[in-house]
């Protein structure tokens, strides 16, 4: 069989191709190029624009070197505009709206498993494979993604809006593989460029970024006041909301106040419309709890029923235990334990036994039956 690897010039994916030759497949690497920095006006916040070579060109030389290594083709492919048009696009759009989107997610969605797919088909091969630190599986009569065997690795949440037909089409040789085997692996097939490299971190396909400067490209810093929910008073200023996210409590300005409340400010409520951030203080961590929201943009495999379940609202968390039901094309979710900062925007990924049922995007957010706007 005829594979095409997302080959990125990281470990991850290096490896994942020699698993699968070593599998028998005739295995073919690309290297997909989604973001032009000069193009996409991405100066500020941006801490490789005047390095002489910039970071994706050191990644293709090392996906270059890696692929020969193991003998196998390295193709080039680009896909910036589609990168923008499909998911920087809704990235910004869902910020100026003061939500927190997860670019990653919609990334997997719309150019890893979409764009690449369909160029891979193109050129004549029979199924795509990526790094992942996840699986695929049949689950009650349909094909889902799975966790990972390496749960401190899993990406099983980043893949949570691919459909069956997306997840049916790749392979996933890091599924049964834990991170140090593969580093471990790297070293013994000699991949010298990759073998020590760190992991990419940041923006999928854009990087590390100062993240508050960065949005600055995009958005004119817009000041406005900082206010104390609980007393109305005006405790600071801020560079536009659009810029902070809730819970956070570092890189405010602002501090606490002394006695039994002391500490430092968190954000618990954004309100975009007159431009202010409303804050609490650590004793009032409540604020950020809800035990029930509403999904929209459902991505969802199988029979919709009511069911318990885990869910994620964040990579790395821990599953939530949850109920699910549907009403029209939305679904609730509901956690009675309650559950921190789970905001509008975000993903909420579904899973049963191991296996990723779906994910939405979070519209609302509630504690008990009072909806809160945050």
């Amino acid at each position: 069989m005829k594979v095409l690897l997302g080959l990125s010039g990281g470990v991850d994916s290096s490896v994942a191709a020699y698993l699968l030759k070593k599998e028998g497949y005739e295995v073919a690497g690309a290297f997909m190029r989604n973001w032009d920095a000069l193009a996409n006006s991405d100066y500020l916040g941006n801490p490789t624009i005047n390095d002489t070579q910039c970071p994706q060109e050191k990644d293709y030389q090392d996906a270059v070197k890696v692929a020969e290594k193991l003998g196998i083709p390295c193709l080039r492919v680009d896909f910036v505009k589609e990168y923008w048009d499909s998911v920087f696009s809704y990235f910004l759009s869902e910020y100026k709206k003061g939500r927190t989107p997860n670019p990653d997610v919609f990334c997997n969605k719309y150019i890893k498993f979409n764009s690449f797919l369909k160029y891979a088909k193109a050129q004549g091969f029979e199924k795509i494979a990526m790094g992942h630190y996840a699986g695929s599986g049949e689950f009650r009569g349909h094909i889902h993604i799975k966790k990972a065997a390496d749960l401190n690795k899993d990406q099983s949440y980043f893949l949570s809006q691919l459909n069956e037909e997306q997840v049916a089409s790749c392979l996933f040789p890091l599924a049964n593989i834990t991170k140090p085997e593969v580093r471990d692996l790297a070293h013994q097939l000699g991949l010298s460029s990759v073998m020590d490299k760190k992991d990419s971190t940041g923006v999928c396909f854009i990087g590390e970024r100062n993240f508050k400067q960065f949005l600055r490209n995009y958005f004119p810093a817009t000041p406005g006041k900082i206010i104390e929910g609980k007393t109305g008073k005006v405790v600071g200023e801020h560079m536009g909301v659009l810029y902070y996210t809730i819970g956070q409590h570092k890189g405010l300005g602002v501090g606490g106040i002394k006695g039994e409340e002391e500490g430092a400010f968190f954000i618990y409520k954004k309100d975009v419309a007159n431009n202010i951030l409303y804050v609490a203080h650590p004793n009032e961590r409540y604020l950020l709890k809800s035990t029930r929201c509403v999904l929209t943009d459902l991505n969802y495999i199988g029979e919709r029923k009511e069911e318990p379940v885990g869910v994620k609202f964040r990579y790395r968390q821990p599953d939530q235990a949850a109920v699910i039901s549907f009403t029209g094309e939305k679904a609730i979710l509901a956690y009675q334990q309650g559950v921190d900062s789970v905001t509008p925007g975000q993903i909420a990924a579904i899973y049963k036994d191991g296996y990723c049922l779906g994910s939405g995007i979070i519209s609302e957010v509630y504690r008990d039956e009072e909806r809160i706007d945050i």
